[in-house]
């Protein structure tokens, strides 16, 4: 069994984020989300990965290498023009040696992946695509199936109140080879769109794999933030204990308001507020009655003395100015420096691209 981690999309949500940092590499409780994604592959037994990469791709190859570190083997296939979900498969075709799963490399769910491959194997037909029940299907791609679980339709974005299901396209799925004979080669093509509805036209099965496991799409900041109360709380299970964890956590100072993830080398003032929903990564610092709720920091950032920081989403060695305030929702880039004092919005975005 293969996988295939769809890489290759930019991440533009989640700017300034993303301007020095590829989606997958951006961190989950200071690990890569590409490393979590290998974890997960690893633990089901998947030792191939393929990997169709397109924007920072060189940050990818940096970490992972060739996979030897992992045990694993990991091919690297670079498109010189974004090619979509199915373009891109089509496009490491020739790496592909049997049936294969697709993961999208920007949903973090608890999927069981040796399940799903016990149901294809069950079911048969060309493939098994994993949904997930919603409370509002509009904004997702709805899938329609008989009581068979053989899927008969598929309604992208439907119009709210229109929705034929609330069962909806939740990224992963498991694809007999054949899959590709049915992609043309050498343009964007959307696996939604275009290539599940052609599988359907020509007679061919498709399964509905519906679970109740976390999942979440990290391409929005709010989601972001989302998934680590979610990690935090213990209810995206990710191998953390509810309360005080990290590396740091035995030595960190100040009052701390768990749950708080806390990396080595991080220094908190006697003074500070730290939490709840916290996650300092190695090298922080936190300055003399600062707060910091319900956020992200990355390494090395630096929290002046009396700074409020809320929400908000702070990438690596960014530095927040004695007195500042960072409001709900917002996001601040690699290197950035925030003036003493200054105030930023709720959802603001502060950051330039590199030079």
């Amino acid at each position: 069994m293969q996988a295939i981690v769809l890489v290759g999309g930019e991440g533009t949500r989640l700017r300034p984020l993303t301007y020095g940092t590829p989606k997958p590499m951006v961190p989950i409780a200071n690990v890569p989300f590409l490393a979590r994604t290998m974890e997960r592959l690893y633990e089901a037994g998947i030792r191939d990965v393929i990997l169709p990469a397109g924007y920072l791709p060189q940050a990818i190859v940096d970490y992972f290498g060739d996979g030897s570190k992992l045990d694993m083997n990991i091919t690297y296939v670079i498109e010189d023009e974004p090619l979509g979900t199915a373009g891109a498969l089509k496009n490491v075709e020739q790496h592909v040696t049997g049936p294969f799963f697709v993961l999208n490399g920007d949903v973090l769910t608890s999927l069981d992946l040796r399940a799903m491959m016990a149901f294809h194997k069950e079911k048969g037909g060309l493939g098994a695509l994993h949904l997930i029940k919603v409370e509002d299907p509009s904004a997702f791609g709805c899938i329609v199936h008989d009581d068979d679980l053989r899927i008969s339709a598929f309604v992208e974005k439907p119009a709210k109140g229109t929705e034929p299901t609330d069962e909806v396209n939740a990224g992963t799925y498991l694809f007999d080879r054949a899959v590709l004979d049915m992609i043309p080669a050498g343009r964007n093509v959307s696996i939604e769109r275009e290539t599940f509805p052609k599988i359907l036209a020509e007679g061919h099965a498709l399964y509905a794999y519906t679970t109740s496991d976390y999942w979440i799409d990290l391409g929005r900041p709010e989601h972001y933030l989302a998934a680590h109360r979610d990690i935090l709380s213990g209810a995206m299970p990710l191998r953390l204990e509810p309360g005080l964890t990290g590396n740091g956590a035995a030595g960190a100072r100040g009052t701390i308001l768990p749950p708080v993830h806390i990396d080595a080398n991080v220094t908190i003032a006697a003074t500070a507020t730290v939490g709840p929903n916290v996650v300092l990564a190695e090298g922080c610092t936190i300055g003399e009655r600062a707060t910091v709720r319900g956020s992200v920091l990355w390494d090395g950032v630096q929290v002046g003395d009396g700074a409020s920081i809320d929400e908000t989403i702070i990438a690596s060695r960014a530095r927040i100015g004695a007195g500042a305030t960072i409001k709900r929702g917002s996001v601040i880039g690699h290197d950035a420096i925030v003036p003493p004092g200054a105030v930023l919005e709720e959802n603001a975005r502060y950051g330039e691209p590199p030079k």
